[in-house]
């Protein structure tokens, strides 16, 4: 939701941040411009990415987990046992297990840069996620600094107000005391 950035605005922000409005990059001028910072990056992220992208963040998400770990060992467990005690002479790989370590080399191969996409897709979403909690935090601080001027404006209108009213009581003051005062004694 964007409102209009009124040149005020900027200037203010641009005071409060310490620079010159032509200072100002593009971050600021649209955190200014914006009433909240309300998008969901993470659902921003999962509607930009390809279905090749998030197929590579589950296979290493599946990868890199215990249930992985658990039925590749099962596997490999039963491979050696079918290989060795069950099908004896006419084992399909027989010890050492050429064809089982060709399988695992294709696997590694394949296995090793969908996880670095991973990786880079994880780097990105980071920096991405970087950037928006740059905004927010860009945001909350304009907001508190406007706050605060706001404060002081309204401590200082009040503070006027107390004056003038003590200044009306001193002049009241004064004028009592003048009518009161008793005459000076006669010569």
């Amino acid at each position: 939701m964007s409102t209009p950035t009124t040149p005020d605005r900027i200037e203010r922000a641009a005071r409060w941040l310490g620079r010159q409005t032509h200072d100002l990059d593009a971050v600021a001028r649209r955190v200014i411009g914006r009433r909240a910072v309300i998008d969901d990056p993470n659902q921003r992220l999962q509607e930009q990415s390809t279905f090749g992208e998030r197929l590579a963040d589950q296979v290493a998400s599946f990868g890199g987990s215990w249930k992985f770990i658990l039925l590749f060992a099962a596997a490999l467990l039963v491979w050696v046992v079918l290989n060795s005690e069950v099908l004896g002479r006419t084992a399909f790989d027989p010890y050492p297990y050429i064809f089982l370590n060709l399988m695992l080399s294709m696997l590694a191969a394949i296995q090793a840069p969908v996880i670095m996409m991973s990786q880079n897709r994880q780097a990105m979403k980071d920096r991405q996620m970087a950037a928006y909690d740059y905004e927010v935090n860009l945001k909350a601080e304009l907001e508190i600094m406007s706050l605060h001027e706001k404060v002081d404006t309204v401590s200082h209108d009040t503070l006027l107000q107390i004056l003038q009213q003590q200044q009306r009581q001193i002049d009241l003051l004064s004028e009592l005391v003048a009518r009161h005062r008793p005459a000076p004694p006669a010569p």
